[in-house]
């Protein structure tokens, strides 16, 4: 499937998607949901597998993690909402400004991070928010962290862009761990950032952390922007041997990074729950996360005089309660049924 057309097909079918009842649905396809607005999904998601992604943690599982990210970063809490909407889908609205600049070179595609990235062993699922507002213009270029930019900055740009502590920096990282590069390396594609790239494991902040020896591709001869020796340069053929950003060795060895990157070694679980905790912080960059899902509130006939309140050095918050003048029903779920349903 073509870039744009994959583009335009994402870009309808988020943007026919709004608030639903939550409900037992069955959808024109036959998938069952407890909420109507997924129907648009469904067949979007048998699209990506089938004609982007594949079985495999390939090249396009990686480009829509990437995507996701740069459309997200692209924020600044400092500059304000008009220099960029966050995470608002703009790349895909406006596919002739923002895939062309050079921070962005070789984006591809999308919807995606969360179909994608289950083609990879390891990975976690991430959480997917439908209905976010359609962006009204494209982010302004200079947002996305380059790896030729000093530790400082990158931080400072996470910090701004969305929030992102230093170790929330390092776990999003992780992504590298199924990373290859299309544009670093002069001449050379898909150079990967680890000896694992078609598994999400912790390869990737072990290797990053062995002394480097030399470049891959040509050597010393030919070192792209933001590069530094890699541990396991040698390459044979199309097996060009792995890359080594600057931006990644150098946050590897930064104080205030160093103990989290190296806490990631061996630690699947940890690693894979970090990164997952950081990608759900990302998906709501630029929007306030209440909006997608129902505020919370105490069940009916219940208010605070109902609390039995340990925590007496903080006040508790101050919350609505469901109208109604019965206690609240709780859903019957029964093991495996298809819906939930509240008995009579």
């Amino acid at each position: 499937m073509g870039f744009k057309t994959l583009l335009a097909f994402i870009g309808v079918s988020v943007a026919s998607v709004n608030a639903a009842a939550l409900q037992s649905h069955t959808c024109p396809d036959g998938s069952r949901t407890s909420n109507t607005a997924c129907c648009a999904f469904f067949p979007l998601l048998q699209d990506l597998r089938t004609n982007l992604f594949g079985p495999d943690c390939g090249e396009d599982v990686h480009e829509a993690l990437r995507l996701s990210f740069h459309d997200a970063i692209a924020f600044s809490k400092a500059q304000g909402p008009s220099v960029g909407g966050g995470a608002d889908g703009s790349m895909l609205i406006f596919p002739d400004i923002e895939p062309n600049f050079t921070a962005n070179a070789g984006i591809s595609d999308s919807f995606g991070a969360a179909v994608a990235i289950t083609n990879c062993p390891g990975a976690p699922r991430l959480e997917f928010l439908a209905g976010r507002p359609n962006a009204k213009a494209p982010a302004i270029d200079g947002l996305i962290p380059e790896p030729q930019d000093s530790v400082e900055s990158i931080f400072a740009r996470m910090a701004d862009g969305g929030d992102f502590s230093p170790p929330e920096v390092v776990a999003l990282l992780a992504s590298h761990t199924i990373a290859r590069s299309d544009h670093v390396v002069p001449g050379f594609e898909q150079v990967p950032f680890d000896s694992t790239p078609f598994t999400f494991d912790s390869q990737f902040f072990l290797e990053v952390l062995l002394k480097g020896t030399g470049f891959p591709g040509n050597g010393s001869t030919d070192v792209g922007l933001g590069e530094v020796e890699s541990p396991l340069p040698l390459g044979s053929g199309a097996d060009v041997g792995e890359l080594r950003l600057q931006s990644d060795f150098a946050i590897a060895r930064d104080a205030r990074t160093a103990c989290t990157w190296q806490g990631f070694v061996n630690e699947q679980e940890k690693m894979a729950g970090a990164f997952k905790a950081a990608m759900a912080k990302m998906a709501i960059i630029g929007h306030d996360k209440i909006h997608s899902l129902t505020a919370l509130t105490f069940p009916a006939t219940k208010t605070i005089a109902d609390i039995d309140q340990s925590c007496a050095s903080s006040p508790f918050p101050s919350l609505a309660s469901d109208p109604g003048a019965t206690e609240t029903l709780i859903p019957n779920c029964p093991h495996n049924a298809p819906t939930c349903v509240i008995l009579a």
